[in-house]
């Protein structure tokens, strides 16, 4: 289980010449296997938050650190090693590429590992039994519920067995039941296999299924 240390993040975007900060400052200290939901205002820097734990972005000036490892060191594809290892990523409009299967959607990921086509193939089939569409390994997307497709998604974002999930609005374009069903698949994941969980929502009832709420607002953070 791996724990997330935000320390004195600033992150400021630059627009031509002029600065926009988005993050001003922030620390967070998130314990390994939590379930954290974070939420905020549209442009308060949620997602930008994520990125950064993620790896996908770098802050300006201060330090992130997942388990034991300071992100800001690592470059290049020592950095994309790290993050197909440590981190999944699971957002609001799927990402799945509409011409693979489930299967090869969720297979993706392990393409970055060196590891045999058969592993690749069994670890694909078993993350997707995991969260309840073992039947649907050959269904392309189109052939899919809204909930499913994002199931494929949370499928794809554990195949690796990463330690940390970042979820930006995940129930965000599903109805209620789709979205009830996701977030108990997502505690499941916190539950009983310790992933830690980062969440951005703007649902009320979605964070209620987190252990914690942080709120942002213009890049700093409220209890």
């Amino acid at each position: 289980m791996a724990s997330v240390r935000v320390m004195n993040v600033r992150k400021v975007y630059k627009r031509d010449t002029v600065d926009i900060p988005v993050l001003d400052g922030l620390s967070i200290d998130i314990a390994g296997g939590d379930f954290v939901a974070l939420m905020g205002p549209s442009g308060s820097g949620k997602t930008t938050l994520l990125n950064l734990i993620g790896g996908v972005d770098q802050p300006t000036s201060g330090e992130i650190v997942v388990g034991d490892t300071s992100i800001a060191q690592l470059k290049g594809e020592t950095l994309a090693r790290w993050r197909s290892r440590n981190i999944g990523f699971i957002f609001q409009l799927y990402n799945l590429i509409p011409v693979l299967t489930a299967h090869q959607n969720v297979e993706l990921p392990l393409l970055l590992v060196r590891m045999s086509g058969r592993e690749r193939r069994e670890r694909a089939q078993k993350a997707l039994e995991l969260v309840g569409l073992g039947d649907r390994l050959n269904h392309y997307p189109r052939q899919l519920s809204g909930g499913q497709e994002q199931r494929v998604a949370i499928a794809r974002a554990v195949v690796s067995d990463p330690s940390v999930l970042l979820a930006d609005e995940p129930t965000g374009d599903l109805d209620g039941k789709s979205a009830a069903e996701i977030l108990q698949l997502l505690e499941r994941l916190n539950k009983e296999f310790g992933k830690t969980i980062i969440m951005v929502t703007h649902d009320p009832h979605a964070a209620e299924r987190a252990k914690h709420v942080l709120h942002l607002d213009k890049g700093v953070l409220s209890n």
